[in-house]
C-alpha cells in the first residue's frame, strides 16, 4: 500500500497548544506553585488521604502533558501518513478522543489539587467526568482500530464489524453515563453519585468487550486466532 503522507491539520496544531499549555501549568506549580500541601489521592469516600508538596503536583502535570503529547502526536502521525482517506478519518477521531479526554482528566487533576479540595464529594466534581465522558462517547463510535484508543479486544482486532459495534456501544454508553452525571449533579447525594458514574464506566466496558466477542463470533469475515 502507497504511503500517502498528509499534511498537518488542526487537531496536530490543538495538540501541540493543548499540551504546551498543560506542561506550561506543570512547571508552574513544580517552581512557584503553592507551598503548602495539595491533595493526589482521594478514598472511595470521595476523602482526600494522601497530599505532596509542588513539586510533584507539578511533576503529575507534566507528566500528563507529555503523555498528551505523545499519544496525540502519534496519532496525528499515523493519520497523515495512513494509506487511505477513510483510515485517516478515523484515526483522526481517536487524536480527537485523545485530547477531549486527556485534556478533560489533565484540568481535572491540576483543578482538584490547586484548589485544596478536601473531597470530591461536591456537584462540580461529578458534573466535570460527565462532561468529559459525554465528549468522549460522542466520537468514540466513529475511531478506526488502533492501538490507543477504543475497546481493544482481542476479538475487535480481529473482525472489523466486532470493532466497529463494540466501539459505537461504548460510544453511546459512555455518552448516556456522562449525561446522567452532567445532569444529575446537583441533586444526587455524594459521594454517592460520582461512584455510581465511575461504577457504570466499569459496567460499560465489560458489556462492550463482551459486544466486541458476540459480534466476532458471528461475523463470517472475522480473522482466526
Amino acid at each position: 500500500m502507497t504511503d500517502i503522507r498528509r499534511p498537518a491539520s488542526a487537531l496536530d496544531l490543538a495538540g501541540l497548544g493543548i499540551s504546551a499549555i498543560i506542561l506550561g501549568i506543570g512547571l508552574w506549580v513544580f517552581f512557584a506553585g503553592p507551598t503548602g500541601l495539595m491533595p493526589v489521592h482521594f478514598n472511595i469516600r470521595g476523602e482526600a488521604d494522601d497530599w505532596a508538596g509542588r513539586e510533584t503536583v507539578g511533576a503529575l502535570i507534566f507528566g500528563l502533558g507529555a503523555l498528551l503529547l505523545i499519544l496525540s502526536g502519534g496519532m496525528g502521525r499515523f493519520a497523515r501518513h495512513a494509506g487511505d482517506a477513510a483510515r485517516a478519518r478515523s484515526l483522526r477521531f481517536a487524536q480527537l478522543v485523545i485530547l477531549l479526554s486527556m485534556t478533560g482528566v489533565s484540568l481535572f487533576v491540576a483543578s482538584l489539587s490547586l484548589s485544596g479540595a478536601t473531597s470530591i464529594g461536591t456537584v462540580l466534581p461529578m458534573a466535570g467526568l460527565g462532561a468529559i465522558l459525554m465528549l468522549t462517547g460522542a466520537f468514540l463510535g466513529r475511531v478506526g482500530p488502533n492501538p490507543v484508543v477504543g475497546v481493544r479486544t482481542p476479538w475487535a482486532f480481529k473482525s472489523k464489524l466486532a470493532w466497529e459495534r463494540s466501539n459505537r456501544l461504548a460510544g453511546r454508553l459512555l455518552f448516556l453515563i456522562g449525561l446522567f452525571g452532567l445532569a444529575c449533579a446537583p441533586f444526587v447525594p455524594q459521594p454517592f453519585g460520582i461512584i455510581a458514574v465511575i461504577v457504570a464506566v466499569l459496567v460499560a466496558a465489560i458489556l462492550s468487550a463482551v459486544e466486541s466477542w458476540r459480534v466476532w463470533r458471528a461475523d463470517p469475515d472475522r480473522q482466526p486466532f
